[in-house]
Order: C-alpha cells, then structure tokens, then sequence
C-alpha cells in the first residue's frame, strides 16, 4: 500500500506536552529562577552532550551496513527524535518563559507566584505548598502549578483567609496559617 495512505507514526508528530504541562490559551509561562535554570541546563546538555553523541553511535551503525537489523542503529534513530522532540519542547518553554524571583516579595502576607503556603483543613491537618511553574510542579515536594485549583483559590488570599475549592473529593475549605517567600531551590 502506498505509504501516503498509511499513518506511520514515528512518534515525531506529537509535540504535545500532555494536559499536565499545557498552558492555558493567552497565559504566561511563569517560572522561578531555579526552574529556569534547570530547563536551560537541560537544553545544554541534551544540544552539547547527549545529542552529538547519539549522532555519533548512529552514524558508526550506518556505516556497519544493513540498517534493517541493526538494533544500534534503530534504537539511535528513535533516541534522536526524542531528544530532537525534547529540545524542540524545551525551547519553547524557555522563549515564552517569565522569570519571576519570589524573594522580591518580601515579607507580603498575600499569596502570590512562589508563595510557600501552609493550610490548615477542618480537622486542623496542616500542608504546606509552594506555588511554582508548571514544569517546576512536583506533588511529592509540595511544590504545585500555579495554574491548578488549589493555586487559584489561594492566589490573592492573605494569611487567615479561608479559602474554598474544588478538589477531586468535591468543594473543601482551607485556612491559610502562613504565607512565606524564600529562594526555591
């Protein structure tokens, strides 16, 4: 069959970062100067190490002959359009990134970008969050998009507010004990 009719996907169609790392139509791509830095560390090594020496790999396997069973070959070629896919992605974010340094806040009882915020629930749980870039977010740490649900209700609030939201368990409420700005490694 011709090959204009076949959808052969080799996984270089999909730029998509997936529905976590969206960004919301005519939004900006806040980031703190720590989570800039990796990005820009991440885009270096894979353009000035990872890459040429993929290159190199695939290059010697091409050179060894029949390409069709050549595991070194194949599995470098799949390797660079990932990491061709991964500096393409990295790139945009990094164009559209906004560098926003929390310690320029001082001591602001609001809750911001780069807030540390600790809650209280009803039963008096206390969790403490900070509110990052969506490429920073990182649940386990604690460190939470700034375009989640949680984000959005505490953004704006001050320390002692209450604030609702809606959660995947439904609408809860949460006291916000204290609201802190410190440098995010």
């Amino acid at each position: 069959m011709n090959k204009a009719f076949v959808r052969e996907g080799d996984g270089d169609e999909d730029d998509d970062p997936g529905p976590s790392l969206r960004l919301p139509p005519g939004t900006r791509n806040y980031i703190t100067p720590a989570g800039h830095a990796r990005l820009r560390d991440e885009l270096e090594h894979l353009v000035k190490r990872e890459r040429p020496h993929v290159v190199e790999v695939v290059a010697w396997a091409a050179s060894n002959g029949d390409r069709s069973e050549n595991g070194d070959y194949i599995y470098g070629k799949r390797r660079l359009r990932e990491i061709d896919r991964r500096i393409r992605f990295l790139t945009k974010r990094l164009e559209v990134a906004e560098v926003v340094d929390p310690l320029r806040q001082g001591s602001n009882d609001q809750v911001f970008f780069g807030a540390r915020v600790t809650v209280a629930d009803a039963a008096g749980q206390e969790n403490t969050y900070t509110i990052v870039g969506v490429d920073e977010a990182d649940a386990a740490r604690g460190r939470i998009s700034w375009i989640s649900p949680l984000a959005r209700a505490l953004i704006k609030a001050r320390e002692g507010d209450t604030v609702r939201f809606q959660s995947p368990v439904g609408i809860r409420e949460i006291d916000i004990v204290e609201v802190l700005y410190e440098a995010i490694d």
